[in-house]
């Protein structure tokens, strides 16, 4: 027989974009939720177990649509002067602190590969859920290309079942073989770089990356395993060749104008901001040694983020929430939350991280929302997000974690 948990006397936040309600309880049989009610509606169970909520918000398990789990660095070809085992401890540390964040489902951009994620689900590592797009693909000289300008080395090889190096691709034909590998190798969705980026080297954010042709080789591939494909794309032409070629999901996009929105929206697409990220390189990169080039690139990514998400809330666009943090700034993804919130406002900030982002990995009749039948992701906060979103932010205040019905964090009593 299953066993019984009673969430008690919490304020509920239940993903929807409700408003929060005061004095609720939230019945988990296994590993689902099978009652969302008022505490003074029905009597709990005797031989269940009862968790006082007491002062606590109760929320869907946080997600987060743009992590990279395995870049433990700020110089992204770090990991090849890793030794394999002290790199493998550094990833599953950054898998142990996301769940400890309270976020039980992640959907990884690239830098691990499907191994992380069965390490996961079999119970080997505590983390949240994994969803893996293996090698990110890149073409030559484009941002997946980790090489300095005037290197003659042949690009890193993937790690098999650690660490997935990115695949460099020229033509449609290396582009499908590049992701039918991800897709053999676990991958659950497929990454594709259509345009420059602030990381690497030898492009600039505006530069154009792979042709339609090319680009729509990895979204027959994936549409093949029925599955789908997100692009790493800033500037509008890029984003163009990326819709027009059937892309599912658009990250970054900090260029985006009103025209491109309406393109996205057209295409039933979505839009995936990553706020963070520049704004902790910017804060942090000097001093971990991030070169003056990149931080270049980062600022000017900044300066337009604001606007473009702006800017997609105006069109309608269907918004993810993803964080793209490296190094030692993984364990603040929560500030995605606090810097969207001042755009959007709290509450579709938080519905972002949960309800949306659950469509967006096509996963929302599981994960998402605090509704009956749904798995039982849930985190219990200290405060109230809706009154300071910034009490997300503290690992500490996230005082207890399920997933999928198993407390996998308690802080309380």
């Amino acid at each position: 027989m299953a066993s019984t948990t009673v969430f008690w006397n919490a304020t509920l936040i239940d993903g929807t974009g409700r408003d929060p309600q005061p004095g609720m309880a939230v019945v988990v049989e296994g590993e689902r939720i099978t009652r969302v009610a008022a505490n003074d509606s029905f009597e709990p169970p005797r031989d269940a177990e009862r968790i006082d909520c007491s002062g606590l918000c109760l929320m869907p398990g946080l997600t987060d649509a743009h992590t990279h789990l395995g870049i433990v660095g700020t110089d992204m070809a770090g990991a090849k002067v890793e030794p394999a085992g002290i790199l493998a401890l550094r990833i599953a540390k950054v898998i142990e602190e996301t769940l400890d964040a309270g976020f039980t489902t992640v959907r990884d951009g690239g830098g691990i590969d499907g191994g992380w994620a069965h390490a996961v689900s079999s119970g080997l590592l505590r983390g949240p859920r994994i969803l893996a797009s293996g090698a990110m693909i890149s073409q030559t000289g484009g941002h997946g290309d980790w090489r300095p300008r005037f290197s003659d080395d042949p690009p890193r090889q993937t790690v098999p079942g650690l660490f997935a190096f990115p695949e460099l691709c020229d033509s449609p034909a290396a582009v499908r073989r590049a992701a039918r590998e991800q897709l053999r190798r676990g991958a659950t969705q497929l990454k594709v770089m259509a345009s420059g980026g602030a990381m690497s080297p030898t492009d600039e954010l505006e530069h154009s990356q792979f042709t339609v042709e090319e680009l729509r080789a990895a979204v027959e591939a994936a549409e093949a395993a029925g599955t789908y494909v997100l692009a790493h794309a800033y500037a509008p032409p890029a984003i163009r060749n990326a819709l027009e070629a059937g892309v599912t999901s658009i990250e970054h996009g900090n260029f985006l104008d009103e025209e491109t929105a309406a393109a996205i929206k057209s295409k039933n697409a979505w839009l995936v901001p990553t706020l963070a990220t520049y704004e902790l390189i910017d804060r942090f990169g000097e001093a971990g040694g991030v070169p003056e080039t990149n931080l270049r690139k980062i600022r000017q990514a900044k300066a337009r983020g604001e606007e473009a998400l702006r800017i997609a809330q105006d069109a309608g666009l269907q918004i993810g929430s993803g964080s793209d943090l490296l190094g030692p700034m993984q364990p603040m993804k929560t500030t995605e939350l606090t810097l969207k919130s001042a755009v959007i406002g709290v509450m579709p900030a938080i519905v972002s991280a949960t309800q949306s982002n659950a469509r967006l990995f096509r996963m929302e009749e599981r994960i998402g929302t605090v509704e009956e039948g749904k798995w039982a992701d849930l985190i219990a906060v200290q405060g109230n997000p809706i009154d300071d979103i910034t009490v997300l932010e503290p690992a500490e205040n996230v005082r207890l974690v399920m997933k999928q019905g198993s407390v996998v964090k308690r802080l309380m009593e």
